[in-house]
């Protein structure tokens, strides 16, 4: 595997750090913007609605750009807003920051996809891809953990100023040991728009939205569901996130090995397993020992099904940095429901609302797969052209 591919899956980490980190210091940021847990929580919400409206646009705006050069001022944007959120005295001021953080997030993570795709042979793409988005997962291994310790031992301010260094280190490896990647030639918007038109590409989106939406319902606030339900003390609240990390760095390993050649039965078997393990989870979230094992399922079944989310969209449309920022977006959209969902829940019902708002979420990617299924096969039985190689599994699985 090319070292650019690692590279790509190291910038990752370091941006998403950024996203997830806020789960581990919803108490710091509440008591220093003064504001409530569920409006801090909500910060989770701006960062993915940042990247939702944000992203796609700035994309377009690259997209003749060199992929090296896009790469490099998403990452000097990047910093100016992480920049900005540790220095941040007020809560508008770190609403500003999630949302300038976000946009380079989004596009960078459409150009790294991009970049990726062009890096390794067709067959290798899921298993590239994997790497590359192993750096979510790496995330929330390292990256939350760490910056919630770092909050309790020096304040939520030094894990922002933490992030900061890991991006500059980070924006000279892209800088030294990425080759320079050009735009694509004779590149027409016009055509990479047309994918658009593709009723099976939006489903896939609608797929891919519920299914990381239903796991940041909870994950969200796993941090006050870990304290005021199962009743662990904050001290131990960064070892549980390495659990969850330790989860989602094994489900990466397994199922992006499966991504390639088993597409759509990862995303239906992840999405039931979601579904039933949420519905439990709200059910047993009192229980330390019980907590723990969901805490590692979760991270198992959860952000890993992202390879063979990004499979499925490239099968059905292309792998152009458009396609992949807009499904960073659809996902992000996904994410903004399932947070908003999970607070509203949290207000009415107290706080196992959020697994009940995911394991909803969950059913509804399911719901979505079912529908591809029944189109695919009306369109073959009327005889229209047969669905993409990834919808054909679902057939063949019937």
């Amino acid at each position: 595997m090319p070292v650019a591919v690692f590279v790509l899956g190291f910038a990752i980490f370091c941006l998403n750090t950024t996203e997830v980190m806020v789960a581990g210091l919803l108490p710091s940021l509440s008591d220093g913007l003064d504001v409530s847990i569920t409006a801090a929580g909500n910060l989770v919400t701006v960062f993915a609605l940042g990247m939702v409206f944000g992203g796609p646009p700035l994309t377009l705006l690259l997209m003749r750009a060199p992929r090296k050069t896009a790469l490099v001022w998403m990452m000097v944007l990047f910093l100016a807003g992480q920049t900005l959120g540790a220095l941040a005295t007020a809560y508008w001021a770190m609403v500003i920051a999630r949302v300038v953080t976000a946009l380079a997030t989004a596009a960078f993570f459409g150009l790294a996809a991009s970049v990726c795709a062009g890096l390794v042979s067709p067959d290798r793409t899921g298993r590239a891809l994997a790497i590359v988005f192993g750096g979510f997962m790496v995330a929330n291994v390292f990256g939350l953990p760490l910056a919630t310790l770092i909050d309790q031992l020096m304040g939520w301010r030094a894990a922002f100023w933490a992030v900061d260094i890991l991006v500059a280190l980070c924006l000279a490896l892209v800088l030294f040991t990425i080759k320079r990647a050009p735009a694509p030639r004779g590149l027409d918007v016009r055509s990479e728009l047309s994918a658009f038109r593709s009723g099976r590409l939006w489903g896939a989106f609608a797929t891919n939205a519920l299914l990381i939406g239903g796991v940041f319902a909870t994950f969200a606030y796993l941090s006050p569901v870990l304290t005021k339900v199962a009743g662990f003390s904050e001290g131990i609240v960064p070892l549980l996130f390495v659990l969850y990390g330790v989860g989602t760095v094994i489900g990466n390993i397994v199922l992006g090995r499966l991504a390639d050649a088993h597409t759509l039965r990862v995303l239906w078997l992840g999405g039931a397993v979601l579904a039933v393990l949420l519905s439990l989870y709200a059910l047993v979230a009192s229980g330390q020992a019980l907590s723990l094992v969901a805490l590692f399922l979760l991270g198992f079944t959860g952000l890993p099904l992202n390879p063979a989310m990004a499979s499925r969209v490239m099968r059905l449309s292309n792998s152009g940095a458009l396609i992949n920022t807009m499904n960073t977006a659809a996902v992000c959209a996904g994410i903004t429901v399932g947070t908003w969902l999970a607070g509203v829940g949290i207000d009415a019902f107290g706080y196992r609302a959020p697994m009940w708002a995911g394991a909803l979420l969950a059913l509804g990617a399911l719901a979505t797969l079912l529908l591809a299924r029944i189109t695919d096969r009306h369109h073959v039985e009327r005889g229209r052209p047969a669905p993409a190689p990834a919808d054909l599994e679902s057939a063949a699985s019937a």
